[in-house]
């Protein structure tokens, strides 16, 4: 029998870290709290939103919403904030249980909490962090979270291995639930092509992306057979500009800033595929993403790609650009193989919904409030 204090269990969502600037884990909380809303049964859910997070829209959320304060973009207060202001917040909202979905969490809490962990690249790759100087603070926030939680969802088998091995949390508290994709909307791939053969990338430029793979690979290439590549998501003065200069290739490869929406969808409709060229992943929202619009999907040969592309994707060795370069170019030459790459991102992006994964979520609500009754 699950245990709540009253007749409907009350959840108390960590949305500090949700400010508008971190990419696929608020993807990640929007759209499993929209789904959540959306599933059978009564459950309240209050949401205690940071300072920037509560000027933006937040009618996807399915509750209550408490006004922290906080601000999550400033790294010290939001770790305050995370590590004691959500447990006593939680305390006052009378909650039954409190998740935290972006990956850190309260240090101590009255009732039992549910910590979505998306990856462990600080203690598997510090040497690909952008921030090293974050890397020590984040690992202990991380052990505070993982030791206070009842239990932790991940989002691929790679990171819960990685969560048993650094954290020392026994497997069976932890659960696997992968992310779902959604099309960006008014994506139209009947344009597919009517700007030339286009490679699309889209990222912060944190070190483990490995972006200049994909200039250097294009580099590799005749000029006459060179795909256009868009890489968004740079902020400021791009690091990636020095080599797209030293290799000559400015007139093949655009660098953006972070795009609005319109354009997303802009560059989803006209792209020839998806280039992904990590060394290391949580999970790939992305390649759903780019999948369910019809997309195909090139991606690094790790472990984390293959359980989300599956047969649908074609890999490359990360280190390898003659590889990704082989393969710019047969997307860029071969509509026979785009549009088999196409059915079959559109088959395997289907076995991802977020209603699946609103569903298994809250079947681990309730193992928590059976298991860690506090």
């Amino acid at each position: 029998m699950v245990y709540y204090a009253g007749s409907v269990p009350r959840v108390f969502v960590d949305l500090l870290s949700y400010t508008g600037t971190k990419g696929g884990m608020e993807t990640y909380t929007r759209e499993l709290y929209r789904a959540l809303g959306q599933l059978p049964g009564e459950w309240d859910y209050i949401g205690y939103v940071s300072r920037e997070g509560a000027k933006r829209d937040l009618a996807w959320f399915p509750g209550e919403i408490v006004r922290s304060g906080i601000s999550g973009e400033n790294r010290f207060v939001w770790a305050w904030g995370e590590l004691t202001r959500v447990a006593r917040a939680a305390r006052r909202a009378g909650a039954d249980l409190v998740h935290a979905p972006a990956t850190l969490g309260p240090r101590r809490t009255q009732m039992p909490t549910v910590v979505t962990m998306h990856d462990m690249l600080y203690w598997s790759h510090p040497e690909l962090m952008s921030t090293p100087l974050y890397t020590a603070p984040v690992k202990w926030m991380e052990r505070q979270a993982a030791g206070n939680a009842a239990r932790i969802i991940t989002i691929s088998p790679t990171s819960q291995r990685e969560i048993s091995k650094y954290l020392r949390v026994p497997a069976e508290r932890i659960d696997v639930i992968p992310l779902a994709g959604a099309a960006p909307s008014g994506v139209d791939r009947n344009l597919a092509g009517s700007e030339g053969p286009l490679i699309l990338a889209m990222g912060n430029r944190r070190p483990h992306k490995n972006w200049a793979a994909i200039i250097r690979a294009v580099a590799l290439l005749r000029p006459e057979d060179r795909p256009h590549i868009v890489i968004t998501g740079g902020r400021g003065e791009d690091p990636l500009a020095p080599l797209v200069e030293s290799l000559g290739v400015a007139d093949s490869v655009d660098l953006r800033g972070w795009v609005d929406d319109d354009e997303v969808t802009r560059l989803y409709s006209i792209a020839t595929a998806l280039a992904i060229p990590s060394f290391a992943e949580g999970f790939s929202l992305p390649t759903l993403e780019s999948m369910g619009a019809g997309l195909p999907a090139l991606l690094s040969d790790i472990e984390v790609h293959r359980y989300v592309g599956g047969e649908a994707a074609r890999y490359f060795d990360p280190e390898d650009d003659r590889s990704l370069a082989s393969l710019l170019l047969a997307v860029a030459t071969n509509p026979d193989l785009v549009a088999d790459m196409t059915a079959a991102g559109h088959v395997r992006a289907a076995e991802f919904t977020w209603a699946r994964t609103a569903l298994e979520t809250r079947e681990v609500f309730e193992r928590a409030l059976v298991s860690d009754p506090r």
